[in-house]
């Protein structure tokens, strides 16, 4: 049953022309920036021969562009792809069918989490093709690139459930999209706060998303960030479960 309500949502997302128009939207940015990058590296490629540690493709070109593509996915496609996931149902009345189908609030809220981080991997793996491509001429650190791929999958994850959960709250998608964004620009911008000491700078350390996801991009493997992450997304799909059944029992 999971597996089924996954597929429709991730088709439905193709039904409609949003889906198209953020992976086209995202593919010419990310096209852009990384062709920036590459350009970059071109131009300091000469004197890093005389570093002692010289950053390489991985380094110059690869992490920033999963750096870029978090960043896309946290501000704009998560708010975007998770507004209509429950939302939708509530506003166009269907809601109700869903509280009268057989199966679980946890069977509904995991298939419609899988079917858009379906759509977010399609994302992440249509953005990874363009560091790859550089194997045609140059060499990756994989271990890095993986680290940093598989921080960007945890990233990604987060943020679906994140999105799912606002849209529960609320039956109009605009307040959804502006929930959601709200909530992880918040997230974003405390790593940009974390600059004092002491007892605030380490809460702010523990809250911020961008602290726990530039390590992978730098090749460091963290277990308190990948927990952070999982307790994050459990967090989330739990209270939205919940939120769920609630409605339920009072339907």
């Amino acid at each position: 049953m999971i597996r089924t309500i996954a597929w429709r949502e991730f088709r439905s997302l193709f039904l409609s022309p949003l889906a198209f128009v953020i992976l086209a939207v995202t593919q010419l940015i990310l096209a852009r920036l990384f062709l920036a990058h590459v350009n970059l590296f071109l131009m300091v490629e000469s004197r890093l021969p005389t570093l002692p540690n010289p950053p390489g493709l991985t380094t110059l070109v690869a992490a920033p562009l999963l750096g870029n593509v978090g960043v896309l996915l946290l501000l704009i496609i998560a708010p975007l792809a998770t507004m209509r996931l429950v939302a939708d149902e509530r506003h166009n009345k269907t809601l109700p069918l869903l509280f009268s189908a057989p199966i679980s609030m946890r069977d509904i809220v995991l298939g419609k989490y899988l079917g858009v981080l379906g759509f977010f991997l399609v994302i992440t793996a249509l953005a990874l093709a363009m560091p790859l491509a550089l194997l045609i001429g140059g060499h990756l650190d994989f271990g890095m690139l993986a680290c940093g791929l598989l921080g960007l999958v945890l990233l990604a994850a987060a943020l679906a459930a994140v999105g799912l959960f606002v849209s529960t709250l609320t039956q109009y998608p605009a307040v959804a999209v502006m929930g959601t964004f709200g909530i992880l620009f918040l997230l974003w911008i405390l790593g940009y706060a974390n600059s004092g000491h002491g007892l605030g700078r380490r809460i702010v350390a523990t809250l911020s998303i961008v602290d726990h996801y530039e390590p992978f991009l730098r090749g460091l493997f963290s277990t308190a960030n990948v927990v952070y992450y999982l307790v994050l997304t459990l967090t989330c799909l739990l209270f939205a479960v919940r939120k769920l059944e609630s409605e339920r029992v009072g339907a």
